[in-house]
């Protein structure tokens, strides 16, 4: 007699009926602040995931009808600016005056900080409207990047207002366009991942409570720079890749932010933006770059230095400064660390 066939998936789990979207989510950390919560904080992440549905959409688009092409213009990186840079940037510009709520912006396509005349807006944000745009063409994960951070006094708002540490941040987050459109954010209290429910049209909470391991087994760094980074980064490298084990990490680059960090975050291991004898200061912007990914490593338990230095406690000098950048876990880091320490050079930072 023939065993019984085992029944399609009875060994599976229900799914869940109680679906957290992100505008609950942040409605309830809201309400867990009480009376400190005026709603002004609220209303603007709404905001950024109302650009971040949009942005995404516009993704979609270019890759399916090759929209992508230069726009005849360039960013004050010296960067070319792309179509989806540009639309992208005017997305978000327009939505966060919009909301009412936000007096300061700081682009990376734009040269100057954006103060919105007339507004009383009680926050600031920083961003990249499209970070790693260069890959679209190939398929590669891009996204937008933001960090949010308080006004002294809404009525003399100023580029003053966010040429402050990473430490100062209330907020921080990225979206990240690709197989899924996840959007990744933290107010302060730990940090939460949610992905783009594309029938629902609404970001469904998928990864609670993100911790990054506490050491990983990846490492993330542009290596074809190698020759001209110092010796700290170089040696770090070498012990990782020729370790006393026997057991070498696994080499992961991109060449996009968002992505690098986002597996960073969920797998653990070490991403790493040095500065270089040819790129003295780095390449990554601390304001929009640098700073939101700093503080969302260290609110999942990780950590981000210059290698001297904390990130988050680095002076920004102008909007558009730049820094080296490592961060991911906690012992990786710790280790990179050391090579810092042991570092008889000029130490930069």
């Amino acid at each position: 007699m023939a065993a019984p066939q085992a029944t399609l998936g009875a060994d599976l789990e229900p799914p869940t009926t109680d679906l957290i979207t992100l505008t609950r989510h942040i409605l309830s950390r809201q309400r867990a602040l009480g009376e400190e919560a005026s709603g002004d904080l609220t209303m603007l992440l709404i905001a950024i995931q109302v650009t971040s549905k949009y942005i995404a959409s516009n993704v979609r688009k270019a890759r399916l009808i090759n929209l992508v092409g230069l726009a005849g213009a360039s960013n004050v990186q010296g960067e070319d600016q792309k179509k989806l840079d540009v639309l992208s940037n005017d997305i978000m510009v327009n939505a966060l005056q919009a909301s009412g709520k936000c007096s300061v912006m700081v682009s990376e396509e734009v040269d100057e900080a954006i103060i919105v005349g007339g507004s009383k807006g009680t926050y600031a944000v920083v961003f990249d409207p499209l970070d790693g745009s260069s890959n679209i063409d190939a398929g590669v994960n891009v996204g937008t990047i933001f960090g949010i951070y308080k006004v002294a006094d809404p009525s003399k708002a100023s580029v003053a207002d966010v040429l402050k540490p990473g430490k100062n941040l209330v907020a921080a987050g990225y979206t990240m366009y690709g197989s899924s459109c996840n959007l990744v954010l933290s107010t302060g209290q730990g940090v939460d991942g949610f992905t783009l429910d594309e029938a629902l049209g609404e970001f469904i909470l998928t990864h609670p409570d993100i911790k990054i391991p506490s050491r990983g087994k990846i490492y993330s760094f542009n290596e074809g720079n190698s020759l001209h980074f110092y010796e700290p980064t170089n040696k770090y490298l070498e012990s990782i890749k020729y370790p006393a084990n026997g057991k070498p990490y696994s080499a992961r680059y991109i060449g996009s932010m968002v992505a690098d960090v986002h597996r960073t975050l969920l797998y653990g291991g070490i991403f790493g933006y040095p500065d270089d004898k040819k790129s003295k200061d780095g390449k990554l912007r601390m304001l929009y770059e640098a700073f939101p990914m700093s503080f969302l490593t260290e609110q999942a338990g990780g950590l981000a230095t210059t290698g001297t230095q904390r990130i988050l406690d680095v002076e920004p000098k102008n909007i558009h400064g730049r820094c080296p950048v490592f961060l991911g876990s906690k012992e990786d880091v710790e280790d990179l660390k050391k090579f810092y320490d042991a570092w008889d050079g000029e130490k930069r930072w």
